[in-house]
């Protein structure tokens, strides 16, 4: 294997308390990381460095090998190269590139660490690290005062008058790997910086980080959001198939509106074998009329949402890591931080956004069903030509 990627993944973390376990786009920063690695096709592998069992389970599933970092590697006081060190030791063969990507750095420019895998298997430079160009003046202080770093204070030349400057974004570091054991340091040789797309440049350090990096990732993640690549799909009923509306009569019945192509699309994921299933916090015949004509199994009146979306995946023998949940609204977010593809419609209550992988063009009752049938089938049609593909 020529190139491997390395996340070093620890449990512990100051700021941020399990940081590597924080959702953001509705995804473990950990898992995040690898399928940014998974996603590069000069990768050969991913292993993940880790002191924590949770971590180390949540890798595995994703497919990544996991390294057992030792306690003495696992303090706030230990290097990210001494982690890298190990890791190395421990893979067979061994790499001759190693890619060390941050799990707190949840957005990757997949197209500029591709460039810099090439520019270090082609021999160009040994060592490449993502960084973005800045203009920016820079200030600090000593025992005089307020001093500036890269300027004179008493001349300011224009931006347009200055060279740039690079900032180290954190995301990734390409290195050839047999100069990077005998430097013990990520930079040595003959460095290069590959520059990425500025919105990618967030680094968790702290809470505050972790909610820009969720308020970005819909943004951030819309590239990757037109196929979904599920076994099963589980969904709300009010709010989802519905548009949350609902007219009484005079005795107290309820009528809702529902979406036709919303059942097209149901229909396309049954005759596609895709089991689906509807649980509700309400108990209304609405619910139950509408299941039965489509044809879904559902569950309603259930407070513990999550506990019947667990026992459906063990019946049909479905892990969570590959269940669609649609959502809408805040007693959805137990089950969506449940399973691997947490889908928000494009209405749903802000937090239900933030917590999603993925969110809908479409609003409740008016097509998000059927929107989330065709991205699913697309990702079903895109598995089996990849399968197709590796077997010819």
């Amino acid at each position: 294997m020529g190139v491997i990627a390395v996340i070093p993944a620890r449990g512990g973390s100051r700021g941020v308390p399990r940081k590597n376990l924080h959702r953001v786009g509705g995804v473990p920063l950990v898992v995040r990381a690898i399928r940014a690695a998974q996603r590069i096709e000069a990768i050969d592998g991913v292993a993940v460095s880790t002191d924590d069992p949770a971590i180390a389970d949540l890798a595995r599933a994703a497919g990544a090998i996991v390294i057992d970092r030792p306690a003495e590697l696992s303090g706030d006081s230990a290097s990210s190269e001494t982690a890298l060190l190990h890791a190395f030791e421990n893979l067979l063969p061994r790499p001759t590139v190693l890619v060390f990507l941050q799990a707190t750095s949840p957005f990757q420019d997949d197209g500029a660490l591709r460039r810099a895998i090439e520019t270090v298997a082609t021999g160009r430079a040994d060592a490449v690290f993502s960084a973005i160009g800045t203009h920016e003046f820079l200030w600090q202080r000593d025992a005089s005062g307020i001093v500036g770093v890269n300027h004179d204070p008493s001349s300011r030349p224009r931006r347009q008058d200055r060279p740039a400057e690079f900032r180290e974004t954190g995301a990734f570091y390409v290195l050839d790997a047999a100069g990077f054991t005998r430097a013990g340091h990520r930079f040595f040789g003959r460095i290069e910086l590959e520059l990425v797309d500025p919105l990618t440049a967030i680094e968790i350090d702290d809470y505050a980080d972790l909610d820009r990096a969720r308020q970005l990732a819909p943004l951030a993640d819309r590239a990757l959001q037109e196929i979904i690549d599920v076994d099963a799909v589980a969904t709300d009923f009010d709010g989802v198939h519905t548009d949350d509306r609902a007219v009484i009569d005079s005795v107290g019945s309820e009528m809702v509106t529902v979406s036709r192509s919303d059942g097209m699309g149901v229909g396309l994921l049954r005759t596609a074998g895709i089991p689906m299933f509807i649980v509700s916090s309400e108990a209304n015949p609405v619910v139950a009329a509408r299941a039965r004509k489509l044809e879904i199994e559902f569950r309603q009146g259930r407070q513990y949402k999550r506990g019947s979306l667990e026992k459906w995946s063990r019946r049909i023998n479905v892990p969570l890591e590959r269940i669609a949940y649609l959502g809408n609204d805040v007693n959805d977010l137990s089950c969506m931080e449940a399973v691997g593809w947490p889908i928000a419609v494009a209405d749903a209550h802000p937090e239900v956004l933030r917590a999603a992988r993925v969110i809908l063009d479409t609003r409740g009752g008016q097509g998000a069903v059927r929107e989330l049938a065709d991205r699913v089938l697309r990702g079903r049609t895109t598995s089996e030509n990849t399968r197709e593909w590796e077997q010819s």
